[in-house]
């Protein structure tokens, strides 16, 4: 393992984080356990950064790309593509957005920069709302509009960014007031800040922040927001890379805890919906996604053997009521951590839906973001057998919890006995 450590940082770029100490090579993984190099078995609560949505090795998925590889791996977007057609249907009826187009990319990055360029073209302005907290991919255009400082290496950008107060119910200057209080002063002050300049193209947000440790508003605010928005005829941009599919549990998508007032204008998604494989993509109305002027193409996007991974395991998901079993066994993950915390001076606050938790660290007595014991505790649920994921914006430390959406009740008592011992080993 450390030979193969010493050649990855011969060959690889410093800003490539690995996690722990001794960093990990998993070698393979089935249902919801990964092994590594030397042979162990580790529970698996973060999924590949959220992606292992169903399972590893899923059968279905793994047939679906083994049959796929014998015929025809790739043809690019220039010719017809019958499984790229396929989900993009099930795509756009799932979508809640009517007259819907799709387009499908490599990845959450590729998704979010694309969405960027059709509403600053469709609305003729390079002006993006974005929140205070957010994380939107690596791309140039991407990191322009992250608001995260920890993710944000320039501040170059084509795009003129402008946060907003509303992704973090808990910190900030209106985390002392009641929710519907919260929701009026992020809208006034939304009111406000559009007083000050041109109108924007659209606002994108996260429903859960993700790399954010897991952070959100009250159920309704983004709905707030599009009255708003509307007023101006400003776009609403959902990135679903991470809260899509179920993974919150009471919703298929996270804006439909923001859906008063109907569908986000734009949605994009990735992650869970390829299983492992490389898919991307946004969705939009018909009019917004067909306003570019120019040619377009994605030479990887929408490839045959990446279709045929998503056909099959979307089918799997709804098949077997995975964002059900999210609902239901992430709630008792939820209820079971919360039990845990209450007993622990330096957890702040255990927070989320579904399979998509948060547990924010503080140092004991303080509302200080406490690394150390982040870190600490990552490195001890390794030891456990629990891999996990950390996170956090401005002046936070969360553990990041996202496990495949197939989790047993068994495993998720498991992985949260483990989680247990390693956060009182660091406190």
């Amino acid at each position: 393992m450390n030979d193969l450590y010493d050649r990855h940082r011969a060959v690889l770029p410093d800003w490539l984080a690995l996690y722990y100490d001794s960093p990990l090579e998993i070698t393979h993984g089935e249902g919801r356990h990964v092994w590594d190099s030397e042979g162990r078995r580790y529970l698996d609560f973060f999924g590949g950064i959220l992606t292992t949505m169903t399972a590893h090795a899923l059968p279905e998925v793994t047939k679906a790309v083994s049959e796929q590889a014998g015929r025809i791996i790739h043809s690019s977007t220039l010719y017809l593509n019958r499984p790229m057609v396929e989900l993009a249907e099930r795509i756009a009826q799932l979508s809640g957005i009517p007259d819907a187009r799709v387009f499908f990319t490599t990845s959450g990055t590729e998704a979010n920069d694309t969405a960027l360029l059709l509403a600053t073209t469709h609305r003729r302005s390079n002006t993006i709302l974005a929140m205070r907290n957010s994380y939107h991919g690596r791309s140039f255009s991407a990191i322009g509009i992250t608001g995260n400082r920890s993710w944000s290496p320039s501040s170059l950008s084509p795009l003129q960014t402008l946060y907003v107060h509303g992704g973090v119910r808990t910190r900030g200057p209106f985390a002392h007031l009641s929710d519907a209080e919260f929701i009026a002063a992020c809208v006034e002050d939304l009111r406000d800040l559009l007083g000050h300049t041109r109108p924007p193209a659209a606002l994108i947000a996260e429903p859960i922040q993700g790399v954010g440790g897991f952070t959100s508003p009250p159920d309704g605010l983004y709905a707030a927001f599009r009255d708003v928005l509307n007023e101006h005829g400003i776009l609403w941009i959902a990135d679903e890379v991470q809260t899509g599919w179920g993974r919150t549990g009471e919703h298929f998508w996270g804006w439909q805890a923001h859906g008063e007032n109907g569908p986000p204008d734009i949605v994009t998604f990735a992650k869970g919906i390829g299983n492992g494989m490389s898919i991307g993509g946004v969705v939009a109305r018909a009019e917004i996604m067909n306003c570019l002027d120019a040619n377009s193409i994605s030479t990887f996007g929408g490839t045959q053997i990446t279709m045929a991974a998503g056909l099959a395991n979307l089918n799997h998901l709804i098949e077997h009521d995975l964002q059900g079993n999210a609902r239901r066994v992430g709630g008792l993950l939820i209820e079971r951590l919360r039990a845990v915390a209450a007993q622990l001076p330096g957890v702040r606050e255990v927070r989320g839906r579904g399979l998509m938790i948060g547990v924010e660290l503080a140092r004991p007595g303080t509302d200080e973001a406490d690394p150390r014991a982040a870190a600490a505790v990552l490195e001890a649920a390794r030891e456990g057998g629990l891999l996990i994921g950390k996170g956090g914006g401005h002046s936070t430390s969360a553990l990041r919890i996202a496990p495949p959406l197939s989790l047993t009740v068994a495993e998720a008592e498991e992985g949260a006995a483990i989680l247990e011992r390693a956060l009182h080993s660091a406190y």
